[in-house]
């Protein structure tokens, strides 16, 4: 449980995590935007265990703004507050974060040989490069790690959001 927990807050990767500057065409800003307001859901289970998706991702000390995909909590919620409407993905999230998201390595959880990462989409089995689902409203993605690869229940705490 500790060295999960310590994933969860460090997490290996070799991105940089952002200060402020534009990533992916996303901006840091002073305040959120009201544009454009939509939540999703990521969930990462490593081998079974979940990963916890930090608090403020996107709200970097040194740039003293928020990313327009950001989080508050650390229960895997995503706010995407623009002051545009359009297009974001679950690729430029990862990038804001700093994680790798890829097919061996999903924020510091890594396959071991002969296994794979499965993606979910609202309970459905994804195929495609996880980097460009896009996040809608109440989105509920989850990957998962290695085995077990049983079908993870859907998130349903959305709590007015």
């Amino acid at each position: 449980m500790l060295a999960a927990l310590m994933v969860c807050v460090a997490g290996p990767s070799d991105a940089a995590v952002p200060t402020g500057a534009t990533v992916d065409g996303v901006q840091c800003d002073p305040a959120e935007g009201v544009a454009f307001h939509i939540h999703a859901h990521l969930s990462i289970l490593d081998h079974g265990k979940p990963l916890g998706i930090p608090e403020d991702v996107g709200r970097p000390l040194a740039g003293q703004c928020f990313y327009w995909l950001h989080t508050h909590t650390p229960d895997g919620i995503i706010h995407i507050e623009s002051p545009l409407a359009r297009a974001f993905t679950l690729g430029q999230f990862f990038n804001i974060w700093g994680q790798p998201l890829g097919a061996h390595d999903v924020a510091g959880a890594k396959t071991l040989a002969g296994e794979r990462v499965d993606v979910y989409v609202d309970g459905r089995r994804y195929s495609g490069d996880p980097r460009t689902i896009e996040l809608a409203q109440h989105l509920d993605v989850a990957i998962l790690v290695g085995p077990p690869y049983a079908k993870p229940p859907p998130f349903t705490q959305w709590n007015n959001l």
